[in-house]
């Protein structure tokens, strides 16, 4: 590290780095900068002047502080450290000049859009402005451009930050957008008027300074005042990412970004962004049983003395879902474990060896993708499985990283070097493989593991992380399955020996997988999707967004998510339909709140009570085993109707429309 250099900003003496900038030094002060084009996640621009300060024996003028480093400046008379100011009277006067040309051509209608009251541009210029405008001409007017169904575009009022240029860019790896034109033309165009195409193109609405970039699902629905915040976890993937639910009354309005270094930074998905319009449709909002072939709604003790009376001395088996928070799992493994049956939570088939977190998890966190040098991706596509997890990796291979990659060929937005598509093709590159001086993950999809030999590709992975000395990082697809392996929901030989000769099966959200016809189906989930048509008995339980919760994410991060509302109807918290059906049948749950629940599940699990933290894992690797000759599938068909939230969306079916509609080859007109 460079030695740290001395410089005085406003009278107040530090040491930073020479390679900080002046407005990364003033931070560091505790000085607030104002800017526009710089932010911390993207390449600088320096190109709104909004950050200017003088520096005190420099040229006469100021300076962009996003643009020039502490390394450049000059030491005062006798080696006295620079001297830089923020408040003087030219700096007050350049920064009133700037906001000044800012709001030449900004059309001033603040009441109408969708930024107002969190926008910094108005904060900015009532902070930095000045009270009157000397420009009479008339303004500039620019046509709007259509980007999708997801941003909505007002160009007119853009000051041309190129925020958004640079994110799609940099971080998504998607160029659809562009700068054309100079001065007064300048415009932020997308090329050749095509719409975005990237499962991360929301998060420009966050980076726009103004109300060039707004949200078209939440246009006109509501102001920032009105909105309760209330900070969470995401399950729409396994990732975790930390969101901000915002609230009006019992509808959710929208889902913004936390920032969140070890996770997502302060990205999020499209579906994570979005998804909120599933959260309101086809909602179980009251119990229903099944009576002569058809479902009739009941009340709660009806529902609950039925599901008592169909569970009592019969063969039961549990299936924990992709979106249940790890209470309910482990109240619902209490519950049929006490009747004698198994619950299991891989429902999709995944071959994870029960009690072995180095295999089910990994020995990897996210932040370790940052230093990788090599990177190799077995059987998984991270763009769908974990978009903001895949921004990270071209983060990494921007910065010089090498992606190997065994499995078919999809873009990326990064460059990869293809092992091969199939089984053979992972044998011969852990049979190739030799220990690296640089670190590197190996990175596991559960498209791999859900085969026959999922097993064998897992002890593979694990052989080729062993010899290469990298770090192995399982990339789940459903947000409860790491945390209900950790309290236990596994059954030996996987989901087909738990539900084997199961009388009574009791399905806890689990909307993807197909039960046959035989058994008898106590469903509990949130939605009217594939678990509840297969029901006998529906037990309306809470969506993410309604209960408190814990998650772990893909790493093992045990994360808690917090109520932002509460469920529709007589739905109930998850947890309290499996406590209080356990007194239905007279086989009690020893507890009477969440918080004795969370006691019970700590004293089996204790790492889940270390909330953020990554938890490190005993390297234990399988024994080598050959897999089989086949090609690898990816688990995800479709990004965006992968759970029964984003099914019940009426936007995500859009966006897959899209999807479908751009993957179709475009025919020649004859």
């Amino acid at each position: 590290m460079a030695e740290l250099r001395k410089i005085i900003i406003d009278g107040q003496e530090i040491e930073v780095e020479p390679a900080m900038t002046l407005l990364q030094a003033c931070e560091a002060a505790g000085i607030e900068v104002p800017r526009f084009c710089y932010h911390e996640r993207l390449s600088i621009a320096g190109n709104c002047r909004m950050c200017l300060v003088e520096v005190v024996g420099g040229p006469p003028k100021p300076a962009a502080s996003c643009a020039m480093q502490v390394k450049d400046l000059r030491p005062g008379p006798e080696g006295a450290p620079p001297v830089v100011k923020t408040n003087s009277p030219m700096v007050k006067k350049a920064r009133e000049g700037v906001m000044e040309f800012l709001l030449i051509n900004h059309p001033l209608d603040c009441p109408i859009c969708d930024q107002g009251g969190e926008c910094d541009l108005q904060d900015q210029a009532m902070a930095y402005g000045v009270d009157f405008s000397r420009y009479r001409e008339p303004k500039r007017a620019v046509v709007d451009m259509d980007l999708g169904p997801l941003v909505g575009t007002c160009m007119t009022r853009c000051i041309s930050c190129t925020r958004c240029v640079r994110f799609i860019t940099e971080v998504a790896g998607m160029p659809e957008l562009g700068q054309t034109g100079r001065g007064e033309d300048a415009e932020i165009t997308a090329y050749l008027g095509q719409t975005l195409d990237s499962e991360m193109q929301g998060n420009i609405i966050d980076l726009c300074p103004v109300g060039a970039l707004t949200s078209k699902p939440y246009a006109f629905t509501a102001r920032p005042w009105e909105l309760t915040k209330t900070e969470t976890i995401d399950v729409m993937d396994a990732l975790g990412s930390s969101i901000r639910v915002d609230t009006k009354g019992r509808e959710v309005m929208r889902i913004l970004p936390r920032n969140h270094d070890g996770v997502n930074e302060e990205w999020i998905s499209d579906k994570t962004r979005f998804v909120w319009d599933g959260l309101r449709r086809q909602r179980l909002d009251k119990p229903y049983l099944r009576e002569n072939g058809k479902l009739r709604p009941a009340s709660w003790p009806e529902a609950l003395a039925a599901a008592a009376k169909a569970l009592k001395g019969k063969k039961a088996a549990g299936l924990v879902g992709d979106l249940a928070p790890v209470e309910a799992a482990f109240a619902l493994k209490q519950l049929i474990e006490g009747q004698g049956g198994q619950v299991e939570c891989r429902t999709d088939g995944a071959r994870l060896p029960a009690g072995n977190r180095s295999a089910y998890v990994g020995t990897a966190a996210i932040e370790d993708i940052d230093a990788a040098g090599d990177i190799w991706l077995i059987g998984t596509n991270p763009r769908a499985e974990a978009p903001v997890l895949n921004a990270r990796i071209r983060k990494a291979w921007i910065r010089g990283a090498e992606v190997h990659r065994v499995g078919p060929v999809v873009d990326l937005t990064y460059d990869v070097h293809e092992a091969g598509t199939d089984r053979a093709a992972l044998s011969a590159l852990v049979s190739a493989a030799a220990p690296t001086e640089r670190p590197g993950v190996v990175i596991v999809g559960q498209g791999a593991l859900t085969e026959a030999d999922g097993a064998a590709v897992l002890s593979q992975a694990m052989a080729l992380a062993d010899k290469t000395g990298a770090k192995l990082l399982v990339l789940h697809t459903a947000a409860a399955r790491v945390g209900a392996m950790d309290a236990g929901c596994t059954a030996e030989g996987g989901m087909e020996k738990a539900i084997e000769g199961a009388e009574v099966i009791y399905n806890l959200g689990a909307d993807e997988v197909d039960i046959a016809e035989g058994p008898f189906v106590i469903y509990q989930g949130s939605h009217g999707d594939r678990g509840a048509h297969r029901a006998d008995i529906i037990l309306p339980g809470a969506a993410y967004t309604e209960e408190q919760g814990l998650f772990v994410n893909t790493e093992g991060r045990p994360q808690l998510a917090l109520r932002a509302g509460f469920p529709p109807g007589e739905a109930k918290e998850n947890w309290a339909i499996l406590r209080a059906l356990s007194g239905e049948m007279g086989a009690v749950l020893p507890y009477d709140s969440l918080a004795q629940l969370r006691q019970a599940l700590v004293a089996a699990a204790p790492h889940l009570k270390e909330i953020d933290q990554v938890p490190e894992n005993e390297w234990q690797p399988l024994t080598p085993a050959a897999p089989a000759k086949a090609e690898f599938r990816y688990s995800l068909a479709d990004f965006y109707l992968a759970n029964p939230i984003a099914r019940a969306s009426a936007l995500m079916a859009e966006l897959s429309a899209n999807a479908r509609a751009r993957r179709a080859a475009p025919l020649a007109a004859e």
